[in-house]
């Protein structure tokens, strides 16, 4: 591990070695999550003495010029990330990285299949549930969801869809008993804006059709304004109608053929006629071929395969790619 953090404290220091413009560049070629851990790295780096800097730029054949120490400054990092991830993105990542410990424990998580920190968290009150699953990824968080009980499901995505950014101090006080737990086996001076409806959509989009609208019938009893917000949020498969043929053949380059034949197997007609007038009419008819003679698939099979697509489209918007516009049962279809 211990190798695994001086590589990371290495790439934390050749990204600050070239300066906000040059590290953005280099960021937009990586996951969500490498320029998280990337980000955290370098905001928690100490000033380096020239010597190492120069140690290192040698062995990358690169060249210092940024004085006698390289220090990392939250100006420099919050400026990086947001021309490497835009406004939206940066501002989430940004209260994240520049944290510094006060969600290791909640990072930890991470890196735990669903069920397991399901199980960890299960006992907890659902506000607190509600603020670790805000700090996940949502495709992670939805998976961790669907193990708690419709009724434990529903209070928490109010509770997410309700909450209004997390004060340091709880944030610090969770943290710790969190870490507490893990290990038994604050740097901000503004509140983390995480939670609301966005994220709740976000997380909703992952725990699957039947377990969506449960939890969505819920919140429309206790706020039907709060519930349309919600979904006014969602990107679902269907959304896909609203991003323009190059999109939607820049997707298609990235998403493999059997999985697009289960996706389209659950899409309406007008969805699949936009996906063949952007193939090759070989193709296409190829795909129609296919989409024919394949029986009856299970409903989890078809909604795995378009958030997988899903998946696809969404990392090609945030790379910049494409412009998006504007859930698991066994049934059949």
């Amino acid at each position: 591990m211990a190798d695994t953090n001086e590589a990371l404290d290495d790439c934390a220091l050749l990204l600050l070695t070239l300066g906000p413009d040059r590290a953005a560049e280099v960021l937009k070629h990586m996951s969500p999550r490498e320029v998280q851990k990337l980000g955290s790295a370098m905001a928690k780096l100490p000033p380096q003495p020239r010597e190492r800097v120069e140690k290192l730029v040698e062995q990358m054949q690169l060249h210092a010029a940024r004085g006698s120490q390289i220090e990392a400054h939250e100006d420099d990092i919050r400026i990086m990330l947001t021309k490497a991830l835009g406004d939206e993105r940066a501002a989430n990542l940004i209260s994240r990285v520049l944290q510094g410990s006060d969600t290791a424990g909640i990072e930890s998580l991470k890196w735990m299949d669903a069920a397991t920190a399901a199980d960890l968290i299960k006992n907890e009150h659902p506000q607190i549930i509600a603020t670790i699953l805000v700090h996940l990824e949502f495709d992670h968080a939805g998976e961790i969801l669907k193990h708690f009980t419709e009724r434990q499901r529903n209070d928490i995505l109010l509770r997410i869809a309700t909450l209004d950014g997390v004060q340091p101090t709880a944030l610090r006080e969770l943290n710790e008993a969190l870490t507490r737990v893990l290990s038994g086996s604050g740097n901000s001076l503004k509140k983390t804006s995480m939670g609301g409806t966005k994220h709740a959509a976000e997380i909703l989009n992952f725990v699957g059709s039947a377990a969506e609208t449960a939890i969505l019938d819920n919140v429309r009893e206790y706020d039907p304004d709060l519930a349309q917000r919600i979904l006014d949020e969602m990107f679902v498969f269907e959304n896909l109608m609203d991003v323009d043929d190059r999109g939607i053949q820049v997707i298609l380059r990235e998403v493999q053929s059997d999985q697009l034949i289960l996706a389209l197997k659950g899409a309406n007609p007008e969805m699949r006629e936009k996906i063949f007038k952007n193939m090759s009419s070989r193709a296409a008819e190829m795909m129609r071929e296919d989409l024919e003679s394949k029986g009856p698939v299970r409903l989890s099979e078809v909604e795995g395969a378009q958030k997988e697509v899903l998946k696809i489209a969404r990392r090609l918007s945030e790379e910049g790619q494409i412009a998006l516009g504007g859930g698991g049962d066994d049934a059949f279809v």
